[in-house]
């Protein structure tokens, strides 16, 4: 096999893996992210189309996987897996103890799929690498996760939210927008109907949720259009 042949294989497997992440992919954005022509795209969607992977074509959109396919699971080099055992130090020291527990799952089932001698060195890093912080250790919020649904599932949320230097709550129903980190907790960004405007909430300040069964209309609007918007009213 020459060079263009890995090449082409190396990009194919690529493209596969794409199609599994996203609902949706277009020509254009493979052909950028993978430096070739859109021509060749097309080219290569064929190829795989007649190995046998069930590629559904919406004409003018792009292109996703049939329902229910999966390639074999991934499989993680050495460096790759010592990435994420890194990134796990610092997950390891957020506030939000439901976001270490999904993280520190997903680490196993890594872990799992590795090579036996990729998964001893992987073991090995865990034990011998640490991020020291000087902050307390306690988790301060444990609705991380369920927010994470909340937003990306468009779920009205029912909390009752804690005032900065009170005691009393109040109850509010919102729509989940965008969630940040900020000196190691977490704000969320949320359309609040009881104050009608966007508003930030504090994690660790919620003191109970219901993600409720009824949806909300998705903000057409992105992150960054929100912080554009904002920094011109300041």
């Amino acid at each position: 096999m020459n060079d263009n042949e890995t090449s082409r294989l190396s990009r194919l497997t690529a493209i596969l893996l794409q199609l599994q992440s996203k609902r949706l992919v277009t020509a254009t954005s493979l052909a950028v992210k993978f430096d070739v022509s859109v021509r060749t795209i097309y080219r290569d969607i064929r190829a795989l189309e007649q190995s046998g992977v069930p590629i559904i074509t919406e004409e003018g959109k792009g292109y996703s996987l049939m329902e229910g396919y999966r390639i074999p699971p991934v499989t993680f080099s050495e460096r790759e897996a010592n990435a994420l055992i890194t990134a796990e130090q610092f997950v390891l020291k957020n506030k939000d103890a439901s976001f270490i527990q999904d993280f520190t799952d997903a680490i196993t089932k890594i872990k799992s799929v590795l090579r036996e001698s990729a998964k001893d060195g992987a073991n090995l890093l865990s034990d011998r690498i640490a991020i020291d912080q000087n902050s307390s250790y306690n988790r301060t919020s444990n609705q991380l996760s369920s927010l994470q649904l909340a937003l990306t599932n468009f779920n009205l949320v029912k909390m009752k939210y804690q005032k900065a230097d009170d005691d009393a709550t109040s109850e509010r129903i919102i729509e989940p927008f965008a969630l940040l980190t900020v000196n190691e907790n977490w704000l969320l960004l949320a359309w609040c109907r009881l104050r009608k405007e966007f508003r930030f909430f504090r994690l660790d300040r919620i003191k109970g949720i219901l993600v409720q069964n009824d949806k909300f209309e998705p903000h057409k609007m992105t992150l960054q259009e929100y912080f554009d918007k904002h920094k011109r009213r300041d």
